[in-house]
């Protein structure tokens, strides 16, 4: 079975297609130029914090130390993405939970110079819980879902794959 990663996550609330496609291991195309952006402003942006931090299956852009507490940080180009960006957040920090390790969330959209605060409530816990199971019937399908247009197709760096 495929593990749950944060990846995953993230694509489960963008498209259930890109999460079949993802767990396959079928990138998008890595020359898109939304992808090029995305990785220029996670190597440019907060140089002087420890980035990209892998721990199991996960892959945390950022931590750092504020008033006594340790925070995972996300970063992502634009609030777009903010439901898909709090989940894979979230996911890390149950998964830390899960570790016995107490951190505080905080998704960080430089571009626009936003900051949000994101808790691991019983709620996220449970949808968390809740997409789990939803991305493991994804993922056990032997064909993709069909494609189904959404506010995110228009950019999507597999919308080739879809569309074409």
């Amino acid at each position: 079975m495929q593990k749950i990663t944060g990846t995953l996550i993230w694509y489960y609330y963008v498209c259930p297609r890109e999460t079949w496609l993802m767990a396959r291991e079928l990138g998008p195309e890595q020359e898109d130029p939304f992808l090029e952006i995305g990785r220029l402003l996670q190597k440019d942006t907060y140089a002087r914090e420890k980035k990209e931090i892998v721990a199991g299956n996960m892959k945390i852009d950022l931590l750092r130390k504020r008033s006594g507490e340790v925070v995972v940080g996300e970063i992502k180009k634009s609030s777009r993405f903010l439901k898909p960006a709090t989940m894979q957040l979230a996911f890390y920090l149950y998964r830390l939970k899960k570790a016995g390790v107490s951190v505080k969330g905080e998704l960080l959209i430089p571009k626009e110079k936003k900051r949000v605060s994101v808790e691991l409530t019983a709620d996220i816990e449970s949808e968390l819980k809740r997409a789990f199971q939803q991305i493991k019937k994804i993922v056990a399908q032997s064909t993709p879902p069909e494609p189904v247009k959404n506010k995110y197709c228009t950019k999507c760096a597999y919308r080739e794959f879809c569309w074409a």
